[in-house]
């Protein structure tokens, strides 16, 4: 049982999220308690050794080294003031730490697939290279948002690959939400631009916008994303109103090499991390939350709409210390 379980008394429907993220977890689960069992094996306190183990632990899941210095190092002092701490209070500890790194990083303050009422329609740029699941994120997020009572426009603003814009035709019309397009090669602001206008048209409550996922040129890169905002703000002065950033959880630490890369390259406000389902290194969220203090606001953990789900920091410890 986790030490947050007692705590949670979850509809039907949080339910099934719930189990979806356990099972989501359970690669990186079992890798991680299997490491955390060994490191602790026949020990009745936390010396030197099991330190050394737990640090390797967290990091085989790829929490990072700068993150698992912090986490291993808050331990330390622990067991130092409390004087002595049994192997059997390391896992509660080590809970504890996650959830302080997650709290600290992850304030954000939707629980549902839900927009503010003051902003409509509500922005939201999606930035990421190809291949970490973008496109399909845009799609569930469309799903999600519809499933949840809003209307929705999908822009595709990705123009210099023909698939990207095939690709988001395809959710829209799996989700039924409309869609703004051009050939492939048009100006990407100018997409932009329409979908914002089409949106204030019919008055859509969330308007979701791709856009090129090239990091081969950062400077073109920056460029580019701040024109598509300047174009966005001349119709909607404050928008857009979140940047989403979406990264590949199964390629571990080069998803986080792809944060610096993109929060460099223009304001990040929210991370969705995708694939945690196939990996074993899904302690890369608290990587990135740690190390950017950017909120991840959605994660993916399966292939349908409803698996990806909105970050929850205090269910996702529970899943990766929860037995079974």
């Amino acid at each position: 049982m986790g030490l947050f379980d007692k705590l949670f008394k979850r509809s039907k429907e949080e339910q099934e999220q719930k189990e979806a993220l356990d099972q989501g977890l359970q690669k990186t689960k079992s890798s991680f308690l299997s490491k955390i069992t060994k490191a602790i094996a026949g020990k009745d306190t936390v010396d030197e050794d099991v330190l050394d183990d737990l640090e390797e632990a967290l990091v085989t899941a790829d929490v990072g080294i700068q993150t698992t210095v912090e986490i291993i190092e808050k331990i330390e002092a622990r067991v130092k003031k409390d004087k002595y701490v049994g192997t059997k209070e390391l896992n509660n500890i080590l809970q504890e730490e996650m959830m302080s790194i997650l709290t600290d990083a992850n304030e954000s303050q939707y629980k549902t697939f839900e927009v503010p009422a003051d902003k409509k329609p509500y922005v939201i740029l999606v930035v990421g290279v190809n291949g970490v699941g973008k496109t399909t994120t845009i799609g569930k997020l469309a799903y999600n948002f519809k499933k949840n009572g809003k209307s929705v426009l999908l822009g595709a603003a990705d123009t210099f690959r023909a698939a990207a814009v095939d690709q988001l035709t395809i959710w829209s019309d799996r989700t039924g939400v409309p869609i703004v397009k051009k050939d492939m090669g048009s100006d990407p602001s100018s997409v932009a631009f329409d979908t914002i206008q089409s949106a204030l048209a019919k008055e859509v409550d969330v308007a979701i916008i791709d856009t090129a996922g090239r990091l081969h040129n950062k400077l073109g890169l920056m460029e580019e994303l701040s024109k598509i905002k300047r174009v966005i703000s001349k119709k909607i002065p404050d928008a857009p109103h979140e940047v989403l950033l979406v990264l590949d959880g199964s390629t571990g630490q080069n998803a986080v090499e792809q944060a610096k890369q993109f929060t460099a390259a223009t304001d990040v406000s929210a991370i969705a991390i995708t694939k945690l389902d196939g990996t074993a290194k899904g302690g890369v969220v608290l990587a990135i939350a740690n190390q950017f203090k950017i909120p991840v606001k959605y994660i993916g953990v399966g292939e349908k709409m409803e698996d990806l789900q909105i970050f929850n920091k205090a269910e996702f410890i529970d899943s990766l210390f929860s037995l079974g």
